[in-house]
């Protein structure tokens, strides 16, 4: 599996994205540089923990998905009319706190500074 890449600016001003343990060769300086220098363990973790965070969102809606489904189909085919409403909430209320806790944890991400082999 591949990660998403690594944005690389060099000292001369050039900016290229690479993936995760490829080199790089600045066109203009021929500055070579090398993602690999990232530690493996920090840049896997940090993907596993991007992958849970979407799929707790995910999970979240199925469950509430299958919830209302059960209860449309063995009580009351009146609970989809409160679909709306969830929904509502589920985009009003449920989703910012999600993209603020998302952010959140963006903005506490490492920083690696890369350097020129």
């Amino acid at each position: 599996m591949r990660g998403p890449p690594i944005t690389i600016r060099c000292e001369c001003g050039e900016v290229k994205d690479v993936p995760y343990g490829e080199r790089w060769r600045c066109e203009i300086c021929r500055r070579s540089w090398n993602t690999a220098q990232i530690p493996a363990e920090e840049y896997w973790g940090l993907m596993r923990e991007m992958r849970r965070l979407r799929f707790s969102v995910i999970g979240v809606a199925l469950g509430i998905s299958l919830v209302f489904g059960l209860l449309a189909l063995l009580v009351s085919t009146g609970f989809i009319l409160l679909l709306p409403l969830v929904m509502g909430v589920w985009f009003l209320w449920y989703m910012p706190w999600w993209r603020r806790k998302l952010r959140r944890r963006i903005r506490t991400l490492p920083k690696w500074q890369l350097h020129p082999e």
